[in-house]
Order: structure tokens, then C-alpha cells, then sequence
């Protein structure tokens, strides 16, 4: 084992399903740890205070020396799957920009995450995966490369399909790829392999395959998922149904982002079994089956114990039920204005002051009067103060569950609906001007929930883009107003 290293380690792409998770689980021992990801702001919305923060692109050479600079580990956990069919042409070109900046930067290790390989896969995801993996090795940098399957745990891209389909949908025509055999592996246990495979010099250069003990077909695994949640799903499976014409109608029955999905159904056609079981000796833990690493994934969930909020770039909620998806559905409209901070967040907060929602009263009356009908809150709770706001404060069916004075109000939907929905508002300084965001997440429950939000899309679009600028506007009259008064 190597002396432990006073440098920093660094989890490039943290604001992904693993990355988000390992930062939190090297945090948690003590690690000194430098989170990097596209987005800085995803990133200052984890509250992770012991961690140091950077941006940085892998298909930006220029952004990743600084994000390398210093480090001892750097964890490798980008993919570019949600980018369509390009995706294996930017994965191979950001690998060989990361690789050649660690060169430079010195880096002492790679560590990354690839996938299990069958021998000769015909999954373009896969084989971009291997490919990954290739050329990260071909730098200067030691590179140790662990391969998973399907990881059970909330938000793993795989996981969430399968609960998708089994929670919804009690009869499943399926292709034949539902008798093609996995061995999934846990969430926990992954994160501790990730943790300490760097610790051992003999890992350097080698490639691990990590799963579970069990191997399973995913019938089998939408089967025993289906008994933990009470559901007993009929699959029947049809030669007809490629994994290809599969992924079509996976968007009508799943919130995980079309191409990801896509990419992942194209790897089921065949086996992807764990062959290499080097690592479970040189790192012992107890490796979990699938039964108990299914039911910590929904655990996790009850208890809001995920580092990656529940819903996406907000806060977490009480209002967790296995039948809602992890993923959203997210909708925005934004507009510039010179108005002051202090005046835009006075506008928000009186946001359902006298039923005055800003644009479309007459809609805002009509779902409200739907809702009302059908037994929910709307037209039965008052504000408890037409200008302010503080959490747990009610506006007609909407909760306030998060405030960042003058930057961002998020509200909990509590009408009735096929799903959880969170509406927020947020404020951006651009130096001379403000920008006024208005976003809207639905997690779906289901056909029903998908539905729902395909069918108010367009009202919702054109919704929040003029609600943003009703806000933009009457911010800035009350700026100049106040500019008046004051000269």
C-alpha cells in the first residue's frame, strides 16, 4: 500500500450520479477532495463547505490544468451519452485531453470507471467505454480502470429504468434481452472500491471487473425488485423486440433522458458478466446481493440520505414515494432586467398574493378550481403574509420549502397530480443587468405522470417565459420608482 498523499484528489464530474456520490462518501473519511464539473453551480448548490470547487470541460483542453493542478487522484467519471450518437467521438476526445493534462499536471494516479465488457460487444456504449478506458492507459498517468454493471442504487441510470418499468406497467412485452444475465453490483460497495483501489501501488495499470456474488437476467431482477415493492409485473417477452425499437418506447414508460437510455438498452442484447474477482481479495468488505442492495437504494430514498437531491437543483422534500421518478422533467423561461436584486425578490415573494400568480389568472384560476374538485389545497389556504415568506409557509397548493434571500424561492406542488413537482424562482447577477429564471422539475409517477407533462408542456412554456418577464418588468418599475422617490 502507498503513503497516504497530503495532495488533494480530485472527482472529475461531480455533479454526476457516481461523482456526487463519491464526493460525499470521501468527505465522509476524511479525504481532501476537489469537486470539478461543468456547471460550477450545481456544485455550490451540494453544500459541500470541506471540498474546493472548479470548473472545468474535458472537451476544453484549456480548463483542465487548473482543475489538475496539485492533485494525487484524479477519479475520471465523465461520458457523453446524453449527447446522442456523437457521443463516442467526444468521449474519445475528452479522454485524451484529460490524460494529457494529468501528464502535465503530474498526476500520480487515474482512477476510472468503465463498464463490464462482454468478449466482442455489439453495444456502442460499451465499446466507447472500452475505448475510454484505451486511451487514458496510452498516457504517461497510471490509469486503474474498475468495470461495473448495473449499479443499485438511487439515480444509477439503469436502476431507475427498471423501477420505471416495474412500478408502472403490469404487463411488459419485452425484447429477449430481459434473459440476457448481469452481475449488478452495489452502490456502497462500488464507492468503497473507488475509495481505496488508489491507496494500492499493484493496482496501477490494471483493469478490475467489480460486481456482486449473484448473476442474474434482468426478468429476474425486475422480479425481485417487483416483490420488495409489492408489485408482480408480467413479462412476456417477444423475439420482434429489438433492444433498439425498445428504446423508442422506453420514453413513453420512463423519465431517464432519451439518449441515455437509449445507450444503456443497447448493451443488454448481450451477457455482461463479472469475471475478474482479483479486487474483492485485495480490497475485503461485504458485498451486498441484490435483494439488500435494492432495498438500501429505497431506503436511502425514504430517509432523503442522498447526496444528489431528490429533486434536481433544488432541495430535498418530504414527499418521496418509490412510484415517482428520480429523474425530472424540466421546463424554464428566463429574462434580463436592470431592476435591483432586492426589488426583483420583493416582486417573487408575492407570488399567489389575492390569487395574483403574474401571467394567465384565468389559467392559474382554472387549475387551481381542477384541484379543488378533486379534494386538493387549492382555494382552502391563505398566505400567512401577502409580501414575505419564510419555509413552510403555504401559497394556495404550493409550499414553500427553500429560500436563499434575493437569490432563489422553491415551492413544493401539493395539488393533485400524476407525480411531484417543484417550482422555482431564481435571481443571477450579470453584473449590469439580472436574470430572472423561472423552472419548473416534474418528477413523473409513471404513463400517467409522463403524460401529464407532455400534455401541459406547451401551456407551461409559454407559462414560464412570461411569468419571468411579468417579474423582470414589475421589478423594474419598482427600481425606478424607488430611484424617483430617492433623488
Amino acid at each position: 500500500m502507498s503513503d497516504d498523499s497530503v495532495k488533494p484528489d480530485l472527482v472529475f464530474g461531480a455533479s454526476g450520479y457516481i461523482g456526487t456520490n463519491l464526493v460525499e462518501f470521501l468527505l465522509a473519511e476524511g479525504r481532501d477532495v476537489r469537486a470539478s464539473s461543468r456547471n460550477i453551480e450545481v456544485l455550490q448548490g451540494r453544500g459541500w463547505d470541506k471540498a474546493s470547487l472548479c470548473q472545468a470541460d474535458a472537451l476544453d483542453a484549456t480548463s483542465l490544468d487548473a482543475a489538475l493542478d496539485g492533485i494525487d487522484t484524479a477519479y475520471y467519471l465523465v461520458h457523453s451519452m446524453a449527447a446522442g450518437k456523437s457521443f463516442p467521438e467526444l468521449d474519445a476526445r475528452a479522454a485524451r485531453n484529460f490524460a494529457a493534462a494529468a501528464a502535465r499536471q503530474r498526476v500520480r494516479r487515474i482512477v476510472y470507471l468503465g463498464g463490464l465488457t462482454p468478449d466482442n460487444p455489439r453495444s456502442v456504449h460499451l465499446r466507447s467505454r472500452e475505448e475510454t478506458g484505451a486511451i487514458l492507459r496510452a498516457g504517461t498517468v497510471a490509469v486503474t480502470e474498475l468495470r461495473a454493471g448495473m449499479i443499485i442504487g438511487p439515480g444509477s441510470a439503469a436502476w431507475e429504468v427498471i423501477r420505471d418499468l416495474v412500478n408502472h406497467l403490469p404487463v411488459m412485452i419485452t425484447p429477449r434481452w430481459v434473459f440476457s444475465r448481469s452481475t449488478p453490483i452495489a452502490l456502497s460497495n462500488l464507492l468503497r472500491y473507488l475509495a481505496d483501489v488508489p491507496k494500492y501501488d499493484e493496482t496501477a495499470g490494471q483493469i478490475y471487473d467489480v460486481a456482486c456474488q449473484e448473476v442474474l437476467t434482468y426478468k429476474e431482477i425486475m422480479l425481485r425488485y417487483g416483490k420488495l415493492v409489492g408489485k408482480r409485473p408480467i413479462i412476456i417477452p417477444v423475439p420482434v423486440l429489438t433492444p433498439r425499437l425498445s428504446s423508442y418506447w422506453l420514453r413513453l414508460v420512463t423519465s431517464v433522458p432519451t439518449a441515455l437510455a437509449r445507450a444503456l438498452i443497447g448493451g443488454l442484447s448481450q451477457d455482461v458478466i463479472a469475471r475478474d474477482r482479483r479486487l474483492a481479495k485485495l480490497i475485503p468488505q461485504q458485498l451486498l446481493g441484490f435483494d439488500a442492495a435494492a432495498a438500501a437504494a429505497l431506503n436511502a430514498e425514504r430517509q432523503h440520505a442522498l447526496p444528489a437531491h431528490w429533486v434536481e437543483n433544488t432541495v430535498v422534500c418530504d414527499s418521496f414515494s418509490p412510484e415517482y421518478a428520480y429523474y425530472a422533467k424540466n421546463a424554464q423561461g428566463d429574462v434580463a432586467t436592470t431592476a435591483q436584486s432586492a426589488d426583483i425578490w420583493a416582486v417573487i415573494c408575492q407570488f399567489g398574493s389575492g390569487g395574483d400568480f403574474f401571467y394567465a389568472r384565468s389559467l392559474w384560476w382554472l387549475r387551481r378550481l381542477m384541484d379543488w374538485l378533486v379534494g386538493g389545497p387549492s382555494f382552502r389556504r391563505r398566505r400567512r403574509h401577502s409580501k414575505e415568506l419564510r419555509v413552510g409557509d403555504v401559497i394556495d397548493a404550493w409550499r414553500v420549502i427553500d429560500i436563499e434571500t434575493e437569490k432563489s424561492l422553491t415551492l413544493l406542488m401539493e395539488m393533485r397530480a400524476p407525480g411531484a413537482g417543484v417550482l422555482r424562482f431564481s435571481i443571477a447577477d450579470l453584473g449590469t443587468e439580472r436574470r430572472v429564471a423561472v423552472q419548473a422539475h416534474w418528477h413523473p409517477a409513471g404513463v400517467w405522470g409522463l403524460l401529464y407533462w407532455y400534455l401541459t408542456l406547451p401551456v407551461h412554456t409559454v407559462l414560464f417565459d412570461r411569468t419571468a418577464r411579468v417579474i423582470g418588468e414589475r421589478s423594474r418599475q419598482v427600481s425606478e420608482t424607488r430611484g424617483t422617490q430617492n433623488s
